[in-house]
Formats: C-alpha cells, sequence, structure tokens
C-alpha cells in the first residue's frame, strides 16, 4: 500500500507532461546553439534529470550545490556554493535549472554566479515559481507551474532532506511533520 506524506498539489502525471512540454520549448529555442544545462543541486536533481531527457538536443550538463536554507523551514538569505561547476562556461549559452523560485535569494544569487563566468547567454528554468514569496524581483524564463505560498516537498524537494523521493508534489504541514 502506498502511503501518502502530505497533501498531493501535483501528481506524477502531470509534472512529466509539463517537463516534456519544457522540453521541446528548450529544444525549439536553443537548436544549433552550444547549449550547457547547469542543475542546482539538490533540489532539481530530479527535474533536471527528467527534463535533461526531454532536450532533443546534445547538450552539456553540470550541476553546482548551492543551500541557502541548511535544515531549516525558510531561507536563512545567504547563499552557499558547497560545489561549483567543473565546466568552463565562458562563450557558451547556459540554461541554470532549478527546482522553485520562492524568494528569488537563490536564483539572484545563482544567476550572478554563472554571469561572473561569461557565458554568452544565460536563461533560468524552474519547475515551481511561487511568486507570493519573492523578495527578490526575479522570473524565470521557463517554469513549470505556478504554486501558492505552501510548503512543498517531493520530486527533488525536501523538508530536512527528507521527502525528496517523493514521486509527486505536495503540501507539507511543516509543525506536523516535525512531530
Amino acid at each position: 500500500m502506498e502511503r501518502l506524506y502530505g497533501k498531493p498539489l501535483l501528481n506524477q502525471e502531470d509534472i512529466h507532461k509539463r517537463v516534456r512540454e519544457l522540453g521541446h520549448q528548450i529544444a525549439v529555442d536553443y537548436e544549433g546553439k552550444d547549449l550547457v544545462m547547469i542543475g542546482i543541486l539538490k533540489g532539481a536533481y530530479n527535474f533536471f534529470s527528467d527534463l535533461t531527457r526531454a532536450v532533443m538536443l546534445p547538450v552539456r550538463i553540470d550541476f553546482v550545490i548551492a543551500t541557502s536554507y541548511g535544515m531549516a523551514a525558510t531561507t536563512s538569505g545567504i547563499v552557499r556554493i558547497i560545489s561549483d561547476l567543473t565546466e568552463d562556461i565562458t562563450g557558451k549559452d547556459v540554461l541554470m535549472v532549478d527546482d522553485i523560485i520562492d524568494s528569488g535569494v537563490t536564483t539572484d544569487f545563482m544567476k550572478k554566479h554563472l554571469l561572473s563566468k561569461r557565458p554568452s547567454s544565460l536563461k533560468t528554468c524552474v519547475l515551481l515559481d511561487k511568486k507570493e514569496r519573492r523578495k527578490v524581483a526575479i522570473e524565470a524564463d521557463y517554469a513549470g507551474f505556478s504554486i501558492p505560498n505552501k510548503y512543498v516537498v517531493g520530486y527533488g524537494l525536501d523538508y530536512q532532506n527528507k521527502y525528496r523521493n517523493l514521486p509527486y508534489i505536495a503540501v507539507l504541514d511543516v509543525n506536523e511533520a516535525q512531530t
């Protein structure tokens, strides 16, 4: 018997359908370009993996591990890069892929960080866009779903490094999860 954690917000089928649509649009937009897709870990690992397979182009991939949450349920406002790129992105077309834009702090920090490496272009793609929580005026170039101002887990998103493995996205009552 499958146990559900949290209140399901997006099911597996809807997620996969939207990822395929995003992959198709990215492939059209980057046809003939030297695309490097950069996954922001840990949260984007599921989305990034599925999205790269949906982009029917020869792409390079790389990763950055960054955090502004640590083990907390809210952002500290301080982004730390734990592991940086291994690929030289100078003069390349870069697509930064992340799980969610929430406050915008991490996305803004990562965009500035990647721009300092002088790519030819830099765009962003996120699975989830939580506009109500913005502290930084920033928008994704590609976004999967707009979601309400709720704490979500699953499909890579976590609470205290748990729930990343859920195949769906759910609203989690953080107070209930702590008990």
